[in-house]
């Protein structure tokens, strides 16, 4: 009579592989069982049921090299490595769910880099009048920003929701983007800065957009990063910039100058 099965049957009973077995026995968490008059090793009911734990806990994400030790713990021992590795899987899971979510939103384009409050702003532009290159370039600057002084970012949307209620504010804006096509020394460009500074300081609220994307340390160095995104020195854009800051300082506003680091 024979007793027990073969590796093949117990891997089959234990819902693995037979190279899985043989994995098992290499790691040390499944005892080899002895060899028959035939040659063949047979798995009995105890090794089976040892297989079937090991299975179930490597498939419940158990490192392999835990395995043996859980399984050889006392009830109490046992209880606490399971909370553990609940734990552990919680964070895992969770882990995954936020990559999940940032493929979704990778998905939905600008919402993979800015939270739903810059997308809604983005999404408001288009029926201000600003073209698809111009919202394009907010969604890259809001995006610069956020990197470089994410403490600032959340106040930094409130004042920029605001500012775009001001139609004055809207026009001025959009009259800034289509100067980036002038050359340098066209006179409009100084009109412009002129016209821009008078109703920043006519409507102080509008300076929090200037000055709220000062980051706490290195002010000067991350101001500059984001203000000059996208900006060739030489540029209209550049010089309106260098203009329209120029005129707000002179005013006693505190703007990192040109020679700050």
């Amino acid at each position: 009579m024979i007793n027990g099965v073969t590796i093949g049957q117990a891997a089959v009973f234990a819902g693995v592989t037979i190279k899985t077995v043989r994995h098992y026995h290499k790691q040390g968490l499944v005892e080899e069982p002895e060899r028959d008059s035939s040659g063949y090793r047979r798995y009995g009911s105890g090794d089976l049921l040892r297989l079937v734990q090991v299975r179930t806990l490597a498939g419940a994400g158990v490192p392999l090299a835990e395995i043996g030790p859980l399984l050889d713990a006392d009830a109490t021992l046992f209880a606490a490595a399971l909370a553990d590795v609940e734990r552990n899987l919680t964070e895992r899971i969770q882990e995954l769910i936020a990559r999940r979510d940032t493929l979704h939103r990778l998905a939905d384009g600008d919402r993979a880099m800015l939270p739903d409050r810059a997308v809604a702003l983005l999404d408001r532009m288009p029926g201000l009048g600003l073209t698809t290159d111009d919202v394009a370039a907010s969604r890259e600057g809001l995006v610069l920003a956020k990197a470089l002084v994410p403490e600032g970012f959340d106040d930094y949307l409130t004042h920029v929701e605001h500012a775009l209620e001001d139609t004055q504010f809207v026009a001025l804006n959009k009259r800034a983007l289509e100067a980036a096509a002038w050359e340098p020394n066209d006179p409009r460009i100084e009109e412009l800065a002129t016209a821009m500074a008078d109703h920043y300081l006519a409507n102080p609220a509008l300076l929090k957009i200037v000055t709220g994307l000062q980051a706490r340390t290195e002010a000067a160095a991350r101001y500059k990063l984001i203000r000059d995104y996208g900006e060739e020195q030489a540029s209209a854009s550049a010089r309106l910039t260098t203009l329209f800051e120029a005129k707000l300082r002179s005013a006693g506003i505190d703007i990192p100058g040109p020679n700050s680091h």
